[in-house]
């Protein structure tokens, strides 16, 4: 469920470093907001013939019990977060927030040269955790972070942030370039990004109208997206394939490089169409946790959700890293998206409607269905 922030919670804090450039725009108002979400849990998943060893997330070096507990921690002193945005009571309207990093896929943007499209999974990143609420992106803030500027490269970083707010729908509002040397490797930088939207108090999609039978409406990604990449690195080190080597098993000539650095899937004008079409109850983003953690976050007490394991198509990517990481089932389902980016629980009415819209294009696929019970079911 989405959180709501009362009127009174904290202001966020903004630490400058020792060498800024600000990018502004004049007009801009000041919006205070905090969140925090909980990208991995300890959900149950269910499976049959998990009989594989090999690599996972935790031997990558991302411990997810660490992060469950900090987030309870955190909840304790600010109660109601936990969901993909932060809802902030605005007259008739929420505003509501996300922010977001694209983890270390930045690691492969400098191995490969591809930086003109990690600003896209920059905003991807955000606007697709405020569009499960049914929020319309309004504008979007970035933070650059390098030890010493290249001008040149910067720029790369940002005309993809500039075209990942174009397919959002959403202004780049303004941000941050901190040069802050002895911090990073020479030719490295960091990212985070915030994005906020709005939507009508009566039209907040939160999940609390969800019931057994209810279809769950999966949106393909183009891709590992944005998430996993310490494992996938993992597996790289292990396989000793260069990223220079073709995707095995790859329809499309492609490098693993390229392979592994397409930007992430936008969804905000296909899910916001499908909203305004009725029938839509919860919305799952699926990022750090995959489909075990995070589609029971849309769900009330008492739901969990079986899902057909062949009612999609698998892209050759996760294919290539389950197989030369010797993952297991479970962990791929916990770790990555495997070829679903966005999740819709929707009516069965709904479901015929987008189907027959978009199934033809392979834009949406029924994946499963709500169930009495907990947790995620793989069938």
């Amino acid at each position: 469920m989405a959180s709501i922030l009362p009127v009174s919670s904290p202001s966020s804090t903004s630490i400058s470093s020792e060498m800024s450039y600000s990018r502004s725009t004049p007009s801009s108002l000041p919006f205070l907001t905090w969140r925090k979400k909980q990208r991995m849990s300890g959900l149950c998943v269910k499976n049959v013939g998990d009989l594989n060893s090999g690599l996972t997330y935790k031997d990558a070096g991302v411990d997810i019990d660490a992060g469950t507990e900090l987030v309870k921690r955190i909840a304790k002193m600010t109660p109601g977060i936990g969901g993909f945005g932060g809802l902030f009571p605005f007259g008739d309207s929420y505003l509501v927030a996300g922010t977001d990093g694209v983890g270390t896929k930045l690691k492969l943007a400098f191995e490969t040269g591809i930086h003109n499209t990690i600003g896209i999974d920059l905003v991807a990143m955000s606007v697709n955790d405020i569009i499960t609420s049914g929020a319309k992106p309004l504008f979007f803030l970035d933070y650059f972070a390098t030890s010493s500027l290249d001008v040149d490269l910067a720029e790369k970083v940002i005309k993809g942030i500039v075209d990942g707010c174009k397919l959002s729908d959403c202004a780049l509002l303004g941000g941050e370039t901190a040069e802050m040397p002895d911090f990073y490797a020479k030719g490295e930088y960091d990212l985070s990004g915030f994005a906020v939207g709005a939507v009508k108090k009566d039209s907040v999609i939160n999940g609390k109208n969800i019931q057994a039978g209810d279809i769950l409406i999966g949106l393909p990604s183009s891709g590992v997206h944005s998430n996993g990449f310490s494992l996938v690195r993992r597996v790289l080190e292990r396989s000793k394939m260069s990223l220079h080597d073709q995707l095995p098993n790859s329809n499309d000539p492609i490098t693993l490089g390229e392979a592994l650095m397409v930007p992430t899937v936008i969804y905000v004008k296909q899910v916001l169409d499908i909203i305004g079409k009725g029938g839509v109850k919860g919305i799952a983003h699926i990022t750090g946790g995959g489909f075990t953690d995070n589609i029971p976050r849309v769900f009330p007490s008492g739901f969990g959700a079986t899902i057909v394991n062949d009612s999609w198509d698998i892209p050759p990517v996760f294919k290539w890293i389950q197989e030369a990481g010797e993952i297991k089932e479970s962990e791929m389902q916990r770790t990555f998206n495997m070829g679903i980016g966005m999740v819709l629980v929707v009516t069965f009415e709904a479901s015929e409607r987008i189907l027959a819209e978009y199934s033809d294009r392979n834009l949406a696929y029924r994946i499963g269905k709500v169930v009495v019970g907990d947790g995620v079911i793989f069938t």
